[in-house]
């Protein structure tokens, strides 16, 4: 199978055990290897690999990398064309990687791919949904989870202060969970962890307008730290979670949440969640895909996030 890397040096992981990560890079002799840092790199090194015809795509970052070689790949190729993907978790959280499997150092994981690149057995693949965010005049954006309010707080949070300590992992994710709900508690009404205001339409078609602590769309099974903060039942590939201002014994129910035992909550005492396909959603605030912060505006009219792909991932 012929493969193609990229590699981000910038990714939490890859900076901590940089020494071992090359090492194994220095022995995958044959390959194409690619430094890439940002999202004009991605897309040289996309453009670069997908003109060697690869038929396996190795990535080696975390969610914000993952997230910009996917949209390049998007701008590039029609999905039924790309090649197979895998991530090594050389990131700081690692969640889109952790909820495919791929548990391990990264330099560990980097190993058994050096294996697998001369081997002919069947892979193993695990198909996942990609959301595709869409909003008029804007270039559209892909990736895995979408997040607003106390989701896209934290983000900002981490990378502004929390990163600078260079923290990685479950210890990177508790501080900002943590800070996350402090910020509930104590940050009304500082606006750096105020709520989110949505629009959306009712069954009876008019709009909505509702006061959401946090709100997300995801197209995977697990998040952070292994939690499944959603509920809904719906055959649908897409999995959203609302949760209301003042929402009834928020600080009791929440904890039901984070270990994904939801489905006794109510929507009449505000938390919601169900699976969709499609929706849309009118707003003017920043929010998060895969860790990377955006900015929607009412005035371009509704954000509408669909289901896309399936993406097909190599697992190891």
């Amino acid at each position: 199978m012929r493969a193609g890397l990229i590699y981000n040096p910038l990714g939490g992981q890859f900076r901590k055990r940089d020494p071992d990560i090359r090492r194994v890079l220095a022995e995958m002799t044959g390959i194409t290897q690619i430094e890439a840092k940002d999202l004009s790199e991605f897309d040289q090194a996309v453009s670069q690999l997908l003109a060697e015809d690869i038929e396996w795509l190795i990535i080696i970052g975390g969610d914000g990398t993952l997230q910009g070689v996917i949209n390049c790949l998007f701008a590039q190729r029609s999905v039924e064309k790309w090649p197979l993907l895998t991530i090594v978790p050389g990131g700081t959280t690692n969640m889109i990687a952790l909820d495919l499997g791929m548990h391990g150092k990264p330099e560990q994981v980097l190993t058994q791919v050096k294996q697998s690149l001369h081997q002919s057995s069947q892979p193993t693949l695990v198909s996942r949904p990609v959301l595709r965010i869409e909003q008029a005049g804007v270039k559209n954006v892909y990736g895995m989870l979408f997040g607003l309010g106390l989701i896209a707080r934290g983000v900002r949070f981490s990378q502004s202060q929390v990163k600078q300590l260079g923290m990685t992992g479950n210890i990177f994710t508790i501080i900002i969970v943590l800070r996350s709900v402090i910020g509930t508690f104590l940050g009304r009404p500082q606006a750096e962890w105020a709520p989110v205001q949505i629009s959306r339409a009712n069954g009876k078609g008019t709009m909505q307008v509702e006061t959401y602590t946090f709100a997300l769309v995801s197209a995977l099974e697990r998040l952070l730290l292994g939690i499944r903060p959603y509920w809904g039942r719906e055959s649908a590939p897409l999995h959203t979670t609302f949760v209301r201002q003042n929402s009834k014994n928020f600080w009791t129910r929440i904890w039901l949440l984070i270990v994904g035992r939801g489905h006794g909550l109510k929507k009449a005492d505000g938390y919601e969640s169900y699976n969709t396909h499609s929706l849309e959603i009118w707003l003017d605030d920043e929010y998060i895909v895969d860790g990377e912060l955006f900015h929607a505006s009412s005035q371009q009219g509704p954000l509408r996030i669909s289901a896309d792909g399936p993406l097909l991932f190599r697992v190891l």
